[in-house]
């Protein structure tokens, strides 16, 4: 098995502790035009440098990579909340003005843009094209698309570009290949964050309605064209030769493979059969037991199949099942926590990954960001005071998630969650928990068919059993409904669900998409990520501590008291997380040995691979 760990991890843990909260770094106050821009300090790569730092410089051009994704696709059209796009057509087809390191908390480097500027308070960013930038058609990049495609997704596009849309003040050319953004509010990350919206060509939607859903295949600057696609079948990407970007630094090692090819199955197993079959070359295992023993056929054990593993410094994010707290059943936080006391995971984490995976006890888990156990302390504790009568029980004092048996039948943490229900007003009558009306608790759990990025449809499908035994002994009537691919989105977009599959990735430089995840327009406003209908103003007002940070320390602090409020917020009941990413691949398929801090992460693979094949 092939393994590589984080390049350089002193060296890296050095460089985080001082980004992120052990040391103070001076704010970065670009007096000009700069190729670079950090969230606090410089960026780490010099003027000039030659290439990422984690990429193979001297990568051969050439071969195939084909991957397995579950689902189908009915538009090409990912920057709407219509249809069911192909997320990939965002990833492979569009570039944007700023490249974000993977080896750096929060850094941009130039791509469209050859340089950034900014004042010290980044109350405006001014970005220049470069001259060469160009459309795969041939024509050139200007900033009238730049304008375009930033006004039209901030007013008509998903809702995740309208958070920060929301704060521009305006948006104007200030010469031939120069823009400036104003903002409207203090905030130090719109800087960054208008740095990374997908440029779109402007004439291509000239005179049609960018809200609708479309199977007509997108413009782009980036490296790959759409090549060939069936609708619901497959996607098949072709790297251009005529890339405008081919001779830049920041591309150097980049793009290698000349195509890229999803094929689109019904479910997991059906895909996991599909690589063993060879019909595809690449596959991510998500469960830790399948990768020791699910591996032993021919292609492996004759070395035309290799499994890899990835290690990362990023935080682990939150996986489980959400409680929708638009649904009164949930409102109350106490059934929340009866909910997670029920939740028998130290039995379902042994069936599952034989008990080798870390739970996940904090949102930002196995980072420099994650909460500290016991009561708040110093600068987080000043925070969350001025808040303390709005604070669930826990945020200030300090929450844990309980631990059970890790037996099948977890007898005292079914009274813990019997108490809790009994104080919430619920008690059980013939068998049926019920309340004082006589109304039975009753919830639906629903499930996407297609499983989900972290965790496998039967693997979601066995968790909800396991948890559904559980509620059954204390009198709780819930059922689980499958649902395809369309239904599901459509379902979870307008928040019509009880409980479902929740994840959420997070990085080590969170910002304003945490007003997408848990901010209160997104109670109400269809396509939110806030899934659970959190309204929190202690938790807003940490998220905007955290974008007008002055100081990493000022910054970690935010995020650890923000930690605390969604962890006593009872939202979600966690399941594990891998620390690393699991890859079998074909052996002819290779990535660099310098892996970058966030591990195996989007643009990673297959941006940063290259075939070795015949």
């Amino acid at each position: 098995m092939r393994i590589f760990k984080i390049r350089n991890e002193s060296a890296i843990a050095a460089g985080f502790a001082l980004a992120l909260g052990v040391a103070a770094m001076p704010l970065a106050s670009p007096a000009e035009p700069a190729h670079g821009i950090a969230m606090y300090g410089e960026p780490a790569l010099k003027d000039g440098f030659t290439e990422l730092p984690y990429v193979n410089p001297d990568a051969p051009k050439g071969g195939t990579i084909r991957m397995a994704e579950s689902g189908g696709f009915d538009s090409l059209n990912p920057w709407i909340l219509r249809g069911n796009a192909p997320w990939s057509v965002g990833v492979h087809v569009p570039e944007t003005l700023m490249y974000r390191s993977l080896d750096e908390p929060f850094t941009l480097y130039g791509l469209l843009a050859e340089s950034v500027d900014t004042d010290p308070a980044r109350t405006w960013v001014e970005f220049t094209l470069r001259p060469e930038a160009r459309f795969s058609d041939g024509s050139p990049v200007t900033v009238e698309d730049v304008i375009w495609s930033y006004e039209t997704l901030g007013t008509k596009g998903h809702p995740r570009y309208l958070t920060a849309w929301s704060k521009v003040q305006k948006i104007e050319q200030t010469g031939p290949r120069s823009l400036r953004i104003s903002f409207k509010e203090p905030d130090r990350e719109l800087a960054l964050l208008m740095g990374m919206r997908p440029v779109l060509k402007k004439a291509q939607w000239e005179g049609k309605d960018f809200t609708r859903s479309s199977l007509e295949v997108p413009i782009g600057s980036g490296a790959y064209v759409i090549d060939t696609f069936e609708p619901g079948r497959f996607i098949t990407y072709r790297r251009n030769p005529d890339y405008w970007g081919n001779a830049l630094a920041i591309n150097r090692g980049r793009y290698n493979l000349d195509q890229i090819r999803y094929e689109f199955f019904a479910d997991g197993n059906a895909m996991f059969e599909a690589f063993r079959a060879g019909e595809t070359n690449m596959w991510r295992e998500l469960n830790a037991i399948k990768w020791t023993n699910a591996y032993d056929f021919p292609a492996v054990r004759d070395g035309s199949i290799v499994k890899s593993e990835i290690g990362n410094q990023r935080p682990s994010g939150i996986i489980g099942l959400v409680m929708n707290t638009r649904n009164p059943l949930f409102k109350d936080w106490r059934v929340r926590q009866a909910m997670i006391e029920s939740f028998n995971f130290e039995f379902i984490n042994k069936v599952l990954t034989g008990g080798i995976e870390p739970r996940i006890t904090s949102y930002f888990a196995n980072s420099a960001l994650a909460m500290r156990p016991g009561p708040a302390e110093g600068k987080v504790l000043d925070l969350l005071k001025p808040y303390s009568a709005e604070l669930l029980p826990g945020t200030i004092e300090g929450y844990a998630l309980p631990v059970s048996a890790g037996t099948e039948l977890d007898r005292p943490s079914l009274r813990r969650a019997m108490k809790l229900m009994e104080d919430a007003g619920w008690t059980v009558k013939n068998g049926v928990m019920q309340n004082a009306e006589g109304v039975p608790f009753r919830f639906e759990i629903i499930l996407n068919q297609s499983g989900s990025a972290m965790r496998s449809r039967a693997e979601q499908q066995q968790i909800a059993d396991i948890f559904l035994t559980s509620l059954a002994k204390l009198g709780v009537q819930a059922v689980i409904t499958p649902l395809d691919s369309a239904q599901y989105v459509a379902r979870t977009n307008e928040y019509r669900f009880d409980m479902t599959w929740y994840e959420r990735a997070l990085s080590l430089s969170p910002g304003n998409e945490l007003m997408l995840y848990w901010g209160h327009d997104g109670v109400t406003q269809p396509g939110s990520r806030n899934w659970m209908g959190m309204d929190s103003p202690p938790a807003e007002a940490m998220i905007d501590t955290m974008l007008n940070a002055d100081s990493p320390e000022n910054f970690t602090a935010a995020v650890r008291a923000l930690d605390r409020i969604l962890m006593a917020g009872r939202y979600v009941i966690p399941v594990s997380y891998s620390p690393v990413g699991r890859l079998a691949h074909s052996a002819s398929l290779k990535y660099p040995e310098t892996i970058p801090a966030y591990g195996d992460w989007p643009g990673f693979m297959p941006d940063l691979w290259w075939s070795e094949a015949d």
